[in-house]
């Protein structure tokens, strides 16, 4: 009996030596960092690969894990710098950077990481207005990260982003805030319409300003061209005058010129009194007109007189 017992001991110790002896072989997976402990006492950090350790001395006692984690931040109530209630929750970004540090630095990093962002939340959300934290949540993001990014060296993390998923307001706030942006929509449509209806009438101004500037540009330039027409007309026939005068002057001097003169000027005198021959009009005229010579000498303007018939009684 005895010697059942003690072969049934040793059976036992053996499995127990053998599973001690198996323990001692680890096998390291990429992006995990295993801290192991010699009697007690922290001994070395083992990367990825095969490990030996020394069986009955050598312990594993942390596993850590070096791949970004993603850790909910549940929802908390803040009070806002105006005295408004409200719920905010988040997520945080975190990698572990020293698994020394993340296994004796701190009791549980993640729940210490979840905590001080609450709580720096919290901090942070008191001194905005309500307005402020839905318009400024990178700035909060940030004092978030930065306050966390402190306690990187003490923990062995490393906080790589906070972002902040939603504030939750009262249901008076929600109504009173809905309000307000309808107000402001209201505000803003009637400004709108303000301003277009004002740059219609700065259009229709500049409209009707053109029209009278271009109206009077043509008016003035068609003046110009007349004015213009009319000096070249006086021009042309003061030169065509001068010429004329020349030539008449050139042809007296010539042989017989005075004659011709007389008899052009005794032509456009018979002509001219043939066109008076009408029966609205009462001419007086020389007793003889045959006598060409009497009648250059003595004819002038005030004994010619051109009476209308509608005036004669």
């Amino acid at each position: 009996m005895i010697e059942l017992i003690s072969q049934i001991v040793l059976g036992l110790l053996s499995i127990y030596i053998l599973f001690k002896f198996i323990q001692s072989i680890q096998l390291v997976p990429t992006q995990k960092a295993y801290i192991v402990e010699r009697l007690g006492n922290y001994h070395k950090t083992l990367g990825p690969g095969f490990h030996a350790l020394v069986p009955f001395f050598d312990l594993v006692k942390y596993k850590q894990d070096l791949r970004e984690e993603t850790i909910e931040v549940q929802p908390q109530e803040c009070f806002t710098k105006d005295n408004v209630k409200v719920e905010v929750d988040g997520v945080i970004y975190l990698a572990v950077i020293d698994p020394v540090n993340a296994s004796y630095g701190v009791t549980d990093y993640r729940f210490a990481a979840v905590q001080l962002a609450q709580t720096t939340t919290r901090s942070i959300i008191g001194t905005m207005n309500l307005d402020d934290t839905f318009e400024d949540r990178a700035i909060i993001n940030k004092e978030v990260v930065e306050v966390l990014s402190e306690m990187e060296k003490a923990w062995g993390i490393r906080v790589l982003r906070y972002e902040i998923k939603n504030i939750y307001t009262p249901k008076t706030i929600q109504n009173a805030m809905e309000r307000q942006m309808t107000a402001e929509r209201e505000r803003r449509a009637t400004i709108s319409r303000s301003e277009g209806i004002m740059q219609s009438t700065i259009n229709d101004a500049e409209g009707e300003k053109s029209e009278i500037i271009n109206v009077s540009e043509g008016e003035m330039q068609r003046r110009i061209n007349e004015a213009e027409g009319v000096a070249q007309e006086i021009e042309s026939l003061a030169e065509a005058t001068a010429i004329s005068i020349e030539e008449i002057a050139d042809a007296l001097s010539q042989d017989k010129g005075k004659e011709a003169m007389q008899m052009r000027l005794a032509e456009r005198y018979i002509s001219q009194l043939s066109k008076l021959a009408n029966e609205k009009n009462d001419v007086i005229i020389p007793k003889d007109i045959t006598n060409y010579d009497a009648i250059m000498q003595g004819l002038s303007l005030d004994k010619i007189s051109i009476v209308p018939e509608e005036k004669k009684e």
